[in-house]
């Protein structure tokens, strides 16, 4: 069920301003029964600012003379309150957090060059410009700049940072694995030559499993052993 954008404010503005039940207001708001209750007697940590759910459209008087005429009836919402929509732009960062940036970024050129200066902004909330400068050791701080797991600090999470790598290294042509370059021009003559060590390592279990047929069969076995029981 949806509730009102800012739940306790509108039960401070319910209890101060309706004859709405507790039960009534909890059942609007989302909130428990107990709550209101607080509310009503001031018991809550700080005295709330009522915010009227008539100016902000969730409902309108009438609904609230049923519900004071009813102690039963359920208040109906008139209008959700609108969805936040993350906007497009680099990432927000909380204020403790963005002196750790310029660690992060280092880390990410440092362990995966193949992310581009675009994906590093949006990964982790800064300027292409921040990023070229560490990138070239000419940022204002760079003889402190220490290169830290972002994930590690809070910038990111590790699953949006596997994403970005991957898409990287696919884009890069690697697909994030590495390439031998001591096999480039010997990779047939690898193989060929593994194939004739494991066909001889075939041949030479097979001759030694007939040896070791043969001397169950006449009763003998390498040492020369011979079952005294075998007629």
């Amino acid at each position: 069920m949806a509730q009102p954008l800012m739940p306790h404010a509108t039960a401070s503005w319910l209890v101060d301003n309706t004859a709405l039940t507790f039960e009534q207001i909890a059942a609007f708001c989302g909130l428990h029964v107990l709550e209101v209750q607080a509310i009503a007697d001031d018991a809550a940590a700080t005295k709330l600012t009522g915010r009227s759910p008539l100016r902000a459209g969730e409902l309108t008087q009438e609904e609230i003379d049923k519900g004071q005429a009813d102690p039963n009836y359920r208040l109906v919402m008139q209008k959700e309150p609108d969805q936040a929509i993350r906007t497009k732009g680099p990432r927000y960062t909380p204020v403790s957090k963005r002196q750790d940036k310029p660690d992060g970024i280092a880390w990410i050129i440092r362990n995966h060059p193949e992310i581009s200066d675009g994906q590093i902004s949006k990964l982790i909330g800064t300027t292409r410009t921040t990023i070229a400068a560490i990138r070239d050791r000419t940022h204002w701080n760079i003889a402190n700049i220490q290169p830290k797991d972002p994930v590690t600090l809070g910038l990111t999470s590790q699953r949006e940072l596997d994403a970005v790598v991957a898409k990287a290294a696919k884009a890069a042509g690697t697909d994030g694995q590495p390439q031998d370059a001591r096999l480039d021009g010997d990779r047939e003559a690898l193989i060929e030559e593994l194939r004739r060590e494991r066909e001889a390592a075939a041949r030479e279990a097979e001759e030694v499993h007939a040896q070791e047929k043969a001397g169950f069969e006449t009763g003998e076995d390498d040492l020369g052993f011979v079952d005294p029981f075998k007629k």
